[in-house]
Formats: C-alpha cells, structure tokens, sequence
C-alpha cells in the first residue's frame, strides 16, 4: 500500500469497504460486526478532521494576511487581488449552488432512504432543529451580531462558531501587520511553525484516509444498502464537474474580457500548470510551476505574481468552494432537509470565508466543509455519503484554484500595467558544464 499514491489508496479502501460489507451482510451477525468493530473507525477519522479545523484556520489565516506585510499594499495591488479573489469565490459558490438547486442529486434518493439517514443522525438532526428554532426567533442582525465572539476560547470550542474565529484570525492578522515588524517577528515566526505543524498533522490524518474511508463505507452499505444512494453519488459527482467546468469557463471570460488575449493564450500557457495541479491535488505544490507560466508565458510581471499567487494559493480556492456548496446542500438533500434562502446565502458568505483559510494541501478542502455544514446546521456525519469520491473530484477542484490564481494574476497585471509581451526562456537540453554552451543555449565566449 505504501507504494500507491495516496488517492489510489483511498480508492482501494473505498471499494473494499462495500466489498467488505455487501460480503458480511450475508451472514446473520454481520451488520452488527460492522456496527460494532469498523464504524467507530470511521467516526474516529471524521473527529480527526473535526479537530483540526479550529487550528487550521487559526494558523493558514493569519500566516496569510500577515504575508501581506505592509497595510499599504492592501491599497491598489493588494485591494484588487483580495477583490477580484471575494468576488470569483462568490460566483463559484453560486454557480455551485445553482448546479446542486437545478440537478438535485440528493433527491434521488427515496424517502424510505432518507428516514433510514434520518434514524442513524437522529442525536445530530434534534440538535439541528432546536438551531434552526432558535435562528427563527432572532432579529434581522442576529448573525452579524454572532460573528464577533465575546470570548475567543470559548468560540473555539465549537466548530459551529467558525465564523468567529475567521473573524478573530483576519483581526488578529491585521494587527500583526501594523505593529512595528521586529514586534511581530516571533509571533509570525511561531504561526509559521505553527502552520507547518498543522498541515504535518494534515498529511498525518489523510495517511489513515483509506482505512477511514473503508469503515465510512462499510458502515454506509450496512446502514443504507440502497442503490439509489449509490445513483444519488454519481449525480453529485457529475455536478460537481459540470460546476468546475462552468468555472473554468467563466475565467477564460475573465481573461479575454480584461486583457483582450484571446482564450487559446491562456488556456494553451496554464495548461502545465493544471496537469501538475490535478495530479498532485495541492496548490502549494503548483506555485512554482503556475508562477513560472504567467511570468514566462503569459507576461505578467515578477513584482505581481510573486504578491499575487502566494496568496492565491492560501486565501483563493474558487474549486472548493463551489465543491462545498454542491456537497452541503446535497447532504441536506440526502436527509431530506429543505434549506432555506437565506441558510444558502449563509453558504455563501461561509463558504467564501473558509476558503480563505484553507490550505493548499490535498485533503484541506474536506476539513473546511465541516465548517460549512456545521454553519449551515447539517449533520456533519453526513461527510461519510461523499468521502468516497473525493479524491477524484479533490484533484478537478485543485485544478480550478489554480486556474483562477493565474486569471487573477493577469488581471491585476493589466490593472496595474505590469503586464508585458511574454518571455519565454529557452533551455538547453545538451548543456554541458565543460561545453563552448551555457545552460541557456548562448555561446559562453558571446556572453563574455
């Protein structure tokens, strides 16, 4: 298994776990077997992905926003980036809230299915309703009031409180970038380590990811063995596709609107950069690689890409956001739930704000949907439904980040007129140290 890459061992734990428990449901004790000895496996991950949220926003937000170093560079080049990354977040977030509204994917599931989720997550859905209570009893400021917590550690504390502690880190963040720089030293240094050893935790947690999805899923099977839940995934998968596809169609848009290139130059100079991204499903991975393409190839300036995809990569996931719209509604879906407009607006403004803070690391994007599904008051239980085809869908959304880092990229370029005629380097493969030849193919002594 050590051998495998990680999303094939994750797929291989999927299919065994049906396996597994289409085979024990044969036998009389089986169900109870599953219950007993691999379901808490599955419940151990999903804790394990819950536990890491609050720090993971703490650490990836802050070290983000004090990145920015100087508070004037929120002005002008700093203003449009973080803009233009809000407002692509937000339409990726709508498309997927569009998609997931007009396809349903989770209505494909019978009724008789539902009440059987409904019965395994009863503890989590009488919490939901006594929520959903209280919000309706509240005034028209109610939830900006609730964003500004009156105690960081008790905020915390709940993961249903994770808009305060967005709200705490991006303060937190500012403040750091307007005290004096030998001040906030240590305290940046420590939340850079701080963030190194949270996303070490992260690569600890996705290791046990096949075993995690193994008992998901045999649990699942043994709790729910209709099809149609199994029709309803594939459903879900598909939206989620076609959204990603729509994105990537409105940057190419973006592109061709703002810098009058036609869509072949940024298609055809991002293309590496995308291949990379999907195999790897990390945009942190990608950075070198799409900074090298829009510096290069699509002529945008070193002074811009180099402020605007580092922090493209951190606060810029347009692919998992529209991700965790389709999948929070489609689990409210799957148990039956009828989400209101203005829960779905919430999903938006959650959604957008948790992709600020969500690393570019495989795996992240499943940690922030806990957040939105515990805004948004559905059971986070319901991950276990869509785990299975994750990885697959993790590597199409990586895909659309880092697609959308390089638009913004371009478009700040040419907002700011730092964006020139591209220049490529060309390399040479027979380069030899003692040859008449540098490693850029001109002549030694010409150079001299």
């Amino acid at each position: 298994m050590k051998k495998l890459a990680l999303h094939w061992q994750i797929l291989l734990g999927m299919a065994a776990g049906v396996i597994f428990a289409l085979i024990l449901t044969n036998f009389s004790w089986g169900s109870e077997f599953i219950a007993d000895w691999i379901k808490p496996f599955g419940n151990i991950f999903i804790n394990a992905l819950k536990l890491i949220a609050v720090p993971l926003i703490l650490a990836s937000l802050v070290k983000g926003i004090s990145d920015l170093k100087d508070i004037s560079k929120l002005s002008k080049m700093g203003a449009r980036t973080i803009g233009i990354y809000i407002f692509t977040t937000i339409v990726a977030v709508s498309i997927g809230l569009g998609m997931v509204n007009l396809i349903k994917p989770g209505n494909a599931i019978t009724a008789e299915t539902q009440q059987d989720l409904i019965a395994s997550y009863e503890g989590d859905a009488s919490g939901i309703k006594a929520n959903a209570d209280k919000q309706r009893e509240s005034g028209p400021l109610q939830a900006l009031e609730d964003i500004v917590p009156e105690n960081i550690f008790a905020a915390a504390g709940d993961n249903a409180n994770m808009l305060q502690v967005i709200f705490f880190a991006i303060f937190f963040g500012i403040g750091l970038i307007l005290i004096p720089e030998k001040t906030a030293k240590p305290v940046k240094d420590f939340f850079d380590g701080f963030n190194e050893v949270i996303l070490k935790m992260i690569d600890l947690i996705m290791l046990t990811a096949p075993y995690g999805v193994f008992a998901l899923l045999a649990a699942l099977v043994v709790e729910s063995p209709s099809t149609d839940l199994f029709a309803a995934l594939a459903m879900y998968g598909v939206t989620v596709l076609i959204g990603l596809a729509l994105m990537i169609g409105f940057y190419i848009l973006l592109v061709w609107g703002v810098t009058k290139n036609k869509p072949s130059f940024f298609v055809n100079g991002i293309a590496p950069a995308q291949l990379l991204a999907f195999s790897t499903s990390s945009s942190a991975a990608t950075l070198p690689v799409t900074m090298e393409r829009v510096e290069e190839h699509m002529g945008v300036s070193r002074e811009v890409s180099s402020f605007v995809l580092p922090i493209g990569a951190t606060i810029n996931m347009d692919g998992t956001s529209l991700y965790q719209a389709v999948a929070a509604v489609f689990i409210a879906q799957a148990f039956g739930m009828d989400l209101s407009i203005g829960t779905q607006l919430g999903i938006i403004a959650t959604a957008t704000l948790a992709s600020i803070g969500s690393a570019a690391v495989p795996g992240a994007g499943m940690v922030m949907l806990v957040i939105v599904l515990a805004q948004a008051g559905i059971p986070e239980a319901g991950l276990a439904l869509i785990f299975a085809v994750d990885r697959p869908l993790d590597m199409c959304r990586t895909m659309v980040n880092v697609t959308g880092d390089a638009a913004v990229s371009l478009m700040v370029a040419k907002s700011v007129d730092k964006m020139g005629p591209p220049n490529v380097k060309e390399w040479n493969d027979d380069y030899h140290p003692d040859s008449d030849v540098d490693e850029t193919g001109l002549e030694k002594k010409e150079k001299a």
